[in-house]
């Protein structure tokens, strides 16, 4: 094992930018916190209209230290992993991309007439308020729920999907033109909208067999909201494990959740305390 004085620079910055367990992590991890807030702020003045000019060259001042703090820690977290494509290609790393490109294409392209549709990739910036969830570890196994989820979730979402066919085809035979079902689509508009329990009120049966089952279809909309959230609660009860509390981030692969009394990856066995020991 390695001590910590023998520890890369590499592996320094690894520590520093990718764990929070240590001073000088959870220093790093605030400071970062507080100009994703600001970035945030930056970009909602300045779609606000009618203040001082001076106001909006501040703020675009603000927006380069923001945007240039941030390419060097989007370079920094690259260069400090063994394996950048890992973090290049993962969630957050396509978080950090896009929260910091836009405001340099909107400044090569402003120039041209024909380009400036690119200066909306600017409002891209508000990406950085997703940077946060990196912080929140119940965020990570949330995520991790709703994908182990997607398979039923999409099979629940293709039933009712046939139910809003049928149903709006039923309500179309029924109600016809002179109830505002002009078309089957219409109705079928009309069930996923009363489903949701949204409820515009631009369509509604004028028949006693459309209300009837108009109330049927509205009693279902309770029972269908509730399935998607069971089903992932139910996902996220097992996949919650109580023994990992703990920020630990693999230097070799930047593979993470690894158990509080882990001494090695899990992922690729690199040894993860090698640099705790004295």
């Amino acid at each position: 094992m390695k001590n910590k004085s023998t520890l890369s620079w590499r592996e320094r910055l690894h520590e520093v930018i990718y764990e929070a367990e240590t001073p000088a992590g959870k220093l790093f991890d605030i400071v970062l916190l507080v100009f994703i807030f600001l970035s945030v702020i930056f970009v909602m003045l300045e779609s606000v209209r009618g203040l001082d000019p001076w106001v909006y060259t501040y703020l675009l001042y603000g927006e380069w230290v923001v945007t240039i703090l941030f390419t060097l820690e989007y370079i920094a977290r690259i260069i400090c992993i063994k394996r950048p494509k890992r973090y290049i290609f993962s969630f957050y790393g396509i978080i950090d991309f896009l929260s910091t490109i836009p405001l340099y294409l909107s400044f090569f392209f402003a120039g041209s007439a024909a380009l400036l549709t690119f200066r909306s990739l600017r409002l891209l910036r508000i990406f950085r308020i997703l940077k946060i969830t990196r912080y929140i570890g119940e965020g990570n196994r949330l995520k991790k729920a709703l994908a182990h989820s997607r398979p039923k979730i999409l099979v629940f979402l293709f039933a009712v999907m046939v139910l809003s066919l049928i149903a709006g085809t039923m309500m179309y035979l029924i109600e016809g033109e002179e109830g505002g079902f002009t078309s089957i689509p219409m109705g079928v508009y009309w069930t996923i909208v009363t489903l949701t329990t949204v409820g515009f009120g631009d369509i509604h049966p004028i028949t006693p067999l459309g209300r009837f089952l108009a109330s049927a279809i509205m009693i279902m909309g309770y029972g269908i909201i509730a399935v998607p959230t069971g089903i992932v609660s139910a996902e996220y009860s097992r996949r919650s494990n109580p023994e990992i509390n703990n920020t630990q981030s693999c230097y070799n692969c930047n593979e993470k959740e690894h158990l509080d009394k882990a001494k090695y990856c899990h992922h690729c066995g690199y040894d993860l305390h090698n640099e705790n020991e004295e």
